[in-house]
């Protein structure tokens, strides 16, 4: 009894106590209501939703008029995928017995039908690959976040690279947790937060992968880190991150359009290409930075 009282003390004290997450005799109110210079405050996060909102809306604008025309445009396959006749019977072995029949069930079904054999298998074959999303709004979704990660990482790069802190990541941790917000900063966080959230909520619709547990957990994963990030005033080192993160991304989904245009040669360079920005930035840059913050800490 006394273990188990004595987590969610342990949990109580240590991970929501101001202590566990700022330097000792610092408190949040210190950063709240600082009015000059301005710090990261904890009601900036309920402009997250409506940040959400509007990425969101600005994707469906950007995938209808941007990114289908341009699709069109490298002759990427826009016909729409051809759907299988209405059949009570067939329907409900579909989806209440197999996707796949064996050669006698398939015999059974014809005679009972009073349909050709190769008919039957017809009618499976286009059942399976309607539910699949068409080369068309493949090609949107990646160019999609093709365009977002070339606008974080170029912006980024833009103001990072007047600031000390992108060359030098001591500079993370001088005077830390008093860095000033500054508007570039804010801004980036907040479409960083907008885009993820919008993920957490168009994965339900967009094409659904074998990964899709695993990249509801990332969304929502980084959604916290962000957020921590955020409220305990870590944005110097959460910006290099995102950088360096969102750099290789660019290359993959650019990959994936070059793939859905039929451009294979093109996409095995670009592949290429991404997987040594990969290597450079997330096994390389991201380990060193991560060294020299130890031995700041």
């Amino acid at each position: 009894m006394e273990g188990s009282a004595w987590l969610p003390l342990w949990l109580t004290v240590s991970v929501w106590d101001e202590g566990f997450w700022l330097p000792q005799n610092i408190s949040r109110a210190q950063l709240e209501d600082s009015q000059n210079p301005i710090y990261p405050r904890l009601k900036d996060l309920y402009f997250i939703l409506p940040w959400t909102w509007a990425i969101y809306v600005l994707r469906l604008l950007f995938e209808r008029f941007i990114a289908t025309p341009f699709a069109k445009l490298l002759g990427v396959d826009c016909r729409p995928i051809e759907k299988a006749q209405q059949n009570i019977v067939l329907e409900k072995v579909f989806r209440d017995i197999t996707r796949e029949p064996g050669k006698n069930h398939l015999t059974h079904l014809a005679k009972q039908l009073d349909w050709d054999t190769k008919k039957v298998i017809q009618w499976f074959k286009l059942r399976r690959y309607q539910d699949k999303p068409s080369l068309l709004t493949k090609f949107c979704e990646s160019m999609w976040k093709f365009s977002f990660y070339l606008w974080a990482f170029s912006f980024s790069f833009y103001y990072l690279s007047k600031s000390p802190w992108l060359w030098n990541s001591r500079e993370c941790w001088y005077n830390y947790p008093f860095h000033e917000l500054s508007f570039e900063v804010y801004i980036h966080f907040m479409m960083e937060f907008a885009f993820y959230g919008s993920l957490i909520f168009s994965q339900f619709f967009d094409v659904k992968r074998k990964d899709f547990v695993v990249m509801c957990v990332h969304h929502h994963v980084t959604i916290l880190l962000l957020v921590i990030a955020y409220v305990s005033n870590m944005t110097r080192i959460g910006t290099i991150i995102l950088l360096i993160h969102d750099a290789a991304d660019i290359f993959l989904e650019l990959a994936k359009m070059a793939n859905y245009a039929k451009w294979q040669k093109i996409c095995n360079i670009i592949f290429l290409m991404f997987a040594v920005v990969f290597i450079a930035t997330r096994l390389i840059i991201y380990p060193i930075t991560y060294l020299k913050m130890n031995e700041v800490m």
